[in-house]
């Protein structure tokens, strides 16, 4: 996923024009995996993933990684904002500004983690 810079104009009003990546949105208030998402949204698993991937693009979700007790890792994905805003200035120039909340000291480690098992 994206990192959680400010993103795109575009990408953010594809993300939330999309159905399915709004059902995403809804329900990833807490943490779930991909299997927990195709079931609680309704959808195929090619198409969830090509939707976290638009709403990684757009910074809304967040990818984490966790080690599984059995072996291996287990993927979760989260929503990462608290509200959009979109605005225009006096020039006519639209903007998007993506509110989230301070992230907690587990957290910033858990994202650090993760994007260490990327690069190896």
């Amino acid at each position: 996923m994206s990192s959680e810079d400010s993103p795109e104009l575009q990408d953010v009003l594809d993300a939330l024009d999309d159905p399915e990546c709004r059902a995403i949105l809804r329900e990833t208030v807490e943490p779930m995996t991909a299997n927990e998402l195709i079931d609680a949204c309704d959808i195929p698993k090619s198409t969830l993933y090509r939707k976290l991937e638009l709403l990684g693009s757009a910074s809304l979700v967040r990818e984490r990684e966790t080690i599984n007790p059995g072996g291996g890792r287990i993927t979760y994905y989260e929503r990462s904002f608290e509200n959009v805003m979109i605005s225009m200035d006096d020039t006519g120039t639209f903007s998007v500004n993506v509110d989230r909340s301070a992230q907690s000291t587990d957290e910033r480690l858990a994202d650090i983690w993760s994007m260490m098992g990327d690069e190896v």
